[in-house]
């Protein structure tokens, strides 16, 4: 093999192994992608012991109820870190945040509201109206990861 084809084909190995190392890291000042990434999964990290609490019939009330706070306290953080330039690996971001700014814009306020339902049936401690006001915050995060979130 010619020196320069060997060096050139040398060189493109890393680049071409970079995507099987893992995740991309974000290098950006303030790290908006990782912060928002990071705020989602403090998030998820209170709202999936809470599905589970329900599913399997587990229900804590006192533990439910710190649960659906620590949620609400925490639901605000992710939506400040997607700027207009925010739109780089490691994004799961779908372009469509920046082009249906509204309609995202719609899909966080309506989370916010539902939260504060299931905060307000997490402190009437009916299991019945917790199940349903669960059930609507699954649902809201759904119909927001559905066009916003890349699979």
């Amino acid at each position: 093999m010619h020196k320069i084809a060997r060096t050139a084909l040398l060189a493109l190995i890393p680049a071409l192994l970079l995507p099987a190392c893992g995740e991309v890291e974000d290098t950006r000042p303030g790290q908006p992608v990782k912060t928002r990434q990071d705020a989602f999964k403090e998030m998820l990290r209170v709202f999936e012991p809470m599905g589970l609490m329900l599913r399997e019939k587990r229900y804590e009330e006192d533990r439910f109820l710190r649960m659906a706070t620590v949620l609400v306290e925490k639901r605000d953080l992710p939506w400040t870190h997607f700027g207009p330039d925010t739109n780089y690996p490691p994004t799961k971001a779908t372009p469509r945040v920046w082009e249906e700014p509204a309609r995202f814009e719609e899909e966080r306020q309506r989370f916010v509201a539902v939260t504060d339902d299931l905060l307000a049936a997490a402190k009437s401690k009916e299991l019945p109206r917790i199940e349903a006001a669960y059930k609507t915050v699954y649902d809201s995060c759904k119909s927001c990861h559905n066009p916003f979130k890349a699979r």
